[in-house]
């Protein structure tokens, strides 16, 4: 079963950015899709909690070099 966790990031400035997290997110197992909106810093995740949980999605990202805000 698949769901889906929208997260606040904050750090991206640029496409490349955006581009650098998204595909790092894709890369984390049980991660299904991702979507990215530059503007406003919104991270839409489709995830198996199986897998990953939330907080390790993240984790996920801020070992990206982005803060994730609660």
């Amino acid at each position: 079963m698949t769901q889906t966790a929208h997260l606040t990031v904050e750090g991206m400035s640029c496409e490349g950015c955006a581009k650098r997290l998204r595909e790092a997110l894709e890369g984390v197992d049980g991660v299904s899709a991702v979507a990215v909106v530059l503007d406003g810093g919104q991270v839409a995740v489709a995830y198996d909690p199986a897998v990953i949980t939330v907080a390790g999605l993240r984790e996920a990202v801020e070992e990206t070099g982005f803060d994730a805000v609660p």
